[in-house]
């Protein structure tokens, strides 16, 4: 299966899910609906504009479903055409206006920068950390060498109604330095974002690249900081049914 199969699984998941309870829902107060119309004072024209208010929403629902599906299908083949072309890692990110807000403050010369995909790709290497949107023909948004990283740690922050594990990239560009905050994609379906042992895997491994490239040019390494932790399934159940 294909690495970027599981969002487009996970979306199409939750779509049909919503639909099915929408419908559920329609079916099962369809007796309270009728006595409420019935107790309408009749209005010339309602039925009308009721067929017309329906078919505006099933339309707007149709797009959006299309051009979500678009926008996978897309991230699809970008990552697709990214692994077959890099040495690196090839991620998902997920945009956020935090991400969007740093990057605009961090490349100001070039606001093409910030214009990410709703999912955009990650790929790390040899050489820095990259950011791609496009389809089959990548295009790379904004790039910045490990020289220029000055710390990647785990951290939290609010999406929506839920809090979401990020992973904050300190970068300093042309005199600049901001703190981006990558939410990573989950590749389970009916996840969000990346998280547990996954997540922390992701970090540990861009922070040894970090390392070596640093050492390998000759500059000063970052210090260590405190051990990120590895969780497996095994302990993270125990500690769940401990509670």
């Amino acid at each position: 299966m294909n690495a970027a199969s599981p969002h487009r699984v996970g979306v199409t998941v939750l779509v049909a899910a919503a639909a099915a309870l929408l419908i559920a829902a329609l079916i099962a107060g369809s007796g309270f609906l009728e006595r409420v119309v019935v107790r309408l004072p009749d209005v010339p024209g309602a039925e009308g504009v009721a067929i017309a208010v329906s078919a505006v929403a099933v339309l707007a629902a149709v797009i959006w479903m299309l051009v979500r599906l678009g926008e996978l299908a897309r991230a699809r083949a970008r990552r697709r055409a990214l692994e077959a072309t890099v040495r690196g890692e090839v991620g998902c990110g997920i945009r956020s206006r935090l991400l969007v807000s740093s990057l605009t403050e961090l490349t100001a010369d070039d606001p093409r920068s910030t214009k990410l995909a709703a999912r955009y790709s990650l790929v790390v290497d040899e050489l820095g950390v990259s950011f791609w949107n496009g389809g089959r023909r990548p295009r790379r948004a904004v790039y910045f060498p490990w020289r220029e990283v000055r710390g990647i740690r785990s951290d939290t922050i609010v999406a929506g109604a839920s809090v979401v594990p990020v992973l904050v990239l300190r970068v300093r560009h042309g005199g600049t330095s901001v703190e981006l905050p990558i939410i990573l994609a989950a590749e389970r379906p009916g996840r969000f974002a990346l998280a547990d042992a996954p997540f922390f895997a992701v970090v540990r491994s861009w922070k040894a690249k970090h390392r070596a490239a640093l050492a390998a040019e000759g500059l000063e390494v970052p210090p260590l900081t405190a051990p990120i932790p590895i969780i497996r399934q095994g302990a993270a159940g125990a500690a769940v049914a401990a509670r």
